[in-house]
């Protein structure tokens, strides 16, 4: 679901400095990465696996910054858990067993690194089966050796772990690797990898403001346009002037509404959105309430809209199969009001071999990088791709209130807009709002290779009534019906301050998320 060499966007209230900070965790394209590399190789799609898409890793730096400018703990005690899990092993769940049925052939065949770890004696490990990950324990220690060395100051200690992964051995065997074993990937040809050393020297993690607007009294807080994270932002703007609690919730009138204001935002992310360092995205405007009441004027609500319609005419994908990959999601709070929402993902073992010594493989992020010289997301060297990852945190005058999300890609602000109105509309407590059937749409181009669209598919969980499904299907819809309990995973934490209580509560979907009191 995601691993050291992976991504970790994430949103944090500070009670000491009493602010939100955006932690820009995602990975940066290496300086190999040119329009022209992609040109001279004849590839007009970046694809999603192999080392061609890795982006630098993130995750780790991540760790580190959180725990230099936030954390009391030194990182030794943060990763021992981690460390004992590696080197003791964990039962093998349903759905990686299924993962690694699923790529076997592949693993056993190109790469063996990989089917050394999660192949033992070249079978695949039945549920219950414990998985040993030594290389990566081996990893883990090397880095809290690295920080205990240096001696009692906890800054330095941090700092010395960071220059081990980014400078020293971790980086220079990810390079070794990377570099001098081709890997075959959807573009059919065999390909190394793009990252350096240089990569690894010149990457940092950035503290950025957030992005947020007001709604109903509340603050909603998100990354900026270098992830999907303002397409929540620019739903909530185009559902203000509604009065969605009348509607009456999960109505055909309720869900083709959402499903529509979501069609719009996501046609303006796929127009304009893109790392603002590079690119000039017109997030004023775009979260703007006046272009919001223009963008509404496009909602028919007796009518499903079939194309994509940003700001200008995009143009439409396929249809091919959707990719279908894991993210993880974490909130906590404490007692004093510090807050955080990360959705750490990337490392999938299924899209990248497992780098040999080290136990981890590298994140295939890049994938979603475009390679339209006209496009703010086209890639560049020192670029981070425009993500999928998308925490969320609320605050109410001024004060930490709720920090939320899910696994589930371009999906992610779809669900959690869903629970996020149901707990605010429809007074409905942190579980019922999370556990309230959801639906989302593919109407846009996927984020993922192949960038498939889906025009007018809505999907509902199996639980929404039929009368419902044939009201929005004479609407238009192409409805696909799902299973009762499968969209996402929504993890939630929250801050009540009249009652001085701290609560917590996770998704029942495939029986993977848990909420815990410490």
């Amino acid at each position: 679901m995601n691993g050291i060499g992976g991504e970790a966007p994430a949103l944090l209230y500070s009670a000491k400095e009493r602010k939100v900070f955006a932690i820009s965790g995602q990975g940066t394209a290496p300086e190999k990465a040119t329009l022209r590399f992609f040109e001279q190789n004849r590839i007009d799609l970046i694809p999603g696996d192999g080392f061609l898409p890795a982006t630098v890793p993130a995750s780790f730096d991540v760790w580190i910054t959180l725990l230099t400018r936030f954390g009391t703990m030194p990182l030794r005690q943060v990763i021992a858990p981690a460390i004992r899990l590696a080197e003791q092993g964990f039962p093998t769940y349903p759905t990686l067993h299924e993962s690694i049925q699923a790529n076997a052939t592949l693993f056993l065949k190109q790469w063996p690194s990989t089917a050394r770890i999660y192949l033992p004696n070249r079978k695949v490990p039945e549920t219950g089966q414990i998985i040993i990950q030594r290389d990566l324990a081996t990893t883990l220690r090397m880095l809290a050796t690295a920080e205990k060395n240096v001696g009692k100051n906890r800054g330095h200690g941090l700092e010395a772990a960071r220059n081990y992964f980014y400078s020293g051995p971790i980086a220079r065997r990810i390079v070794e690797f990377s570099s001098t074993n081709p890997i075959s990937d959807a573009t059919g040809e065999s390909h190394t990898g793009l990252i350096s050393l240089t990569d690894f020297a010149n990457y940092e993690t950035r503290l950025e403001k957030s992005v947020q607007v007001d709604f109903r009294g509340l603050t909603v807080h998100k990354c900026g346009p270098w992830s999907q994270g303002p397409v929540f932002l620019q739903q909530l703007q185009l559902l203000e002037a509604y009065h969605l609690a009348r509607m009456g919730h999960n109505s055909s009138d309720y869900i083709h509404l959402l499903t529509e204001a979501s069609k719009l935002a996501f046609a303006d992310r796929e127009k304009y959105y893109g790392d603002p360092l590079f690119a000039n995205v017109p997030l004023a405007t775009l979260l703007s309430l006046e272009y919001a009441k223009e963008r509404r004027k496009l909602i028919d609500m007796r009518k499903a809209s079939l194309d994509l319609r940003p700001g200008v005419h995009s143009r439409k994908r396929g249809n091919v199969p959707i990719f279908q990959g894991d993210t993880t999601h974490l909130d906590v709070v404490d007692s004093q009001g510090n807050m955080i929402s990360v959705t750490p993902s990337g490392g999938w073992i299924y899209s990248s071999p497992v780098i040999d010594g080290l136990g981890f493989p590298l994140g295939t992020r890049g994938q979603m990088f475009s390679l339209d010289t006209t496009h703010p997301n086209c890639i560049a060297p020192g670029k981070r791709p425009r993500t999928t990852l998308t925490p969320t945190l609320v605050t109410k005058k001024g004060r930490p209130l709720m920090a939320f999300g899910t696994p589930g890609g371009d999906q992610q602000d779809q669900w959690t807009l869903q629970f996020f109105l149901n707990f605010v509309e429809f007074g409905m407590n942190l579980q019922a709002a999370i556990d309230a059937p959801t639906f989302h749409n593919n109407h846009f181009p996927s984020s993922f290779y192949p960038r498939d669209a889906h025009p007018g598919v809505l999907y509902l969980e199996g639980r929404i009534p039929k009368m419902v499904k044939s009201d929005l299907s004479r609407r238009g819809h192409r409805i696909v019906t799902k299973d009762d309990w499968v969209n996402g995973r929504v993890t939630v934490v929250h801050y009540d301050w009249d009652r001085k209580t701290l609560s917590a509560a996770a998704s029942s979907r495939h029986q993977t998320a848990y909420a815990i009191g410490l």
